[in-house]
């Protein structure tokens, strides 16, 4: 059995997930995003979706973008 890389926990159908050539054992979906998916730099958020990537910093939605002074972002087209 593998051990999760974020929760601890044994699991028989435990998956792993290859990152910039490091490895990682997951129990669930939900431990992977927590240990993986970036961070808005607004509010915080777990990005799970394409986001938003500007300035080196990546934003879950065009407005937390737009907060923090980012121009021209859209989250989709009207």
């Amino acid at each position: 059995m593998n051990t999760c890389d974020s929760c601890g926990n044994s699991y028989d159908k435990a998956f792993q997930i290859t990152v910039g050539g490091t490895t990682y054992n997951f129990d669930c979906f939900e431990c992977a995003i927590h240990k993986l998916a970036p961070v808005c730099a607004h509010c915080g958020n777990r990005i799970i979706g394409h986001g938003i990537e500007a300035s080196g910093k990546f934003y879950c939605c065009a407005h937390c973008s737009k907060q923090q002074g980012i121009q021209g972002a859209i989250d989709r087209v009207a």
